[in-house]
């Protein structure tokens, strides 16, 4: 077979090969947009004793919640915290990052929120992650005027330490409440508008 005829071979070959690894990258670039975006309905399996709402945000019965894990360390602010501090109020815990969109849409209505509700023993604070640098963190607080403290998590490691099921890693923006026992009392895996976060909180503010 001459050199000519089969070229056409090595070229047909080469293309598919090559719109095989574009397709693959497309593939992961979805995911990827799609974890800051839409973030996710499980929490990675385990029996956490959630129930799912209709609104997305899931709940759990009061006598049948999971302590929060520790979550202790330096702030964006170079700050130490340790979130057990805040036993007896109800904390409000808001995984975030300065490169994901949906949680710049989201800031707002959280700091909005949090200032109507600090008077009434409501505490927020957020987890940043993914971010390389705490610059970036910092930098994204001061645009969107956040000012509840916020833990400067880059690698996810304090993530990790919520009981499998619980909380899912891998998806940003996420919200999770505490009760005023430390206890894990409701969660959402997707950004909140102000209407939701308000209806996310008030059950477990109202209780005894």
């Amino acid at each position: 077979m001459s050199a000519a005829s089969r070229a056409p071979q090595v070229s047909t070959h080469w293309t598919r090969s090559r719109r095989t690894a574009l397709t693959g990258a497309g593939a992961a670039a979805v995911v990827l947009l799609s974890a800051c975006t839409s973030g996710g309905t499980s929490g990675g399996g385990g029996d956490t004793n959630f129930v799912m709402g209709k609104d997305g945000i899931s709940t759990v019965a009061k006598g049948k919640r999971d302590a929060a894990p520790d979550l202790s360390g330096e702030t964006v602010e170079g700050k130490q915290l340790d979130v057990a501090g805040y036993r007896g109020k109800v904390v409000v815990l808001n995984v975030w990052g300065s490169w994901c969109a949906p949680c710049r849409a989201e800031a707002p209505s959280f700091e909005k929120v949090y200032q109507d509700l600090k008077t009434q023993g409501v505490q927020f604070v957020g987890i940043n992650t993914r971010d390389t640098s705490v610059l970036n963190a910092a930098a994204f607080e001061k645009q969107q005027g956040v000012t509840y403290p916020s833990l400067y998590d880059p690698t996810g490691k304090l993530m990790l330490r919520f009981k499998k099921g619980t909380l899912n890693p891998q998806t940003v923006p996420s919200t999770v409440v505490f009760d005023r026992d430390g206890k894990i009392a409701a969660r959402s895996l997707s950004p909140l508008s102000e209407e939701k976060l308000r209806k996310m909180i008030t059950p477990v503010l109202a209780e005894k």
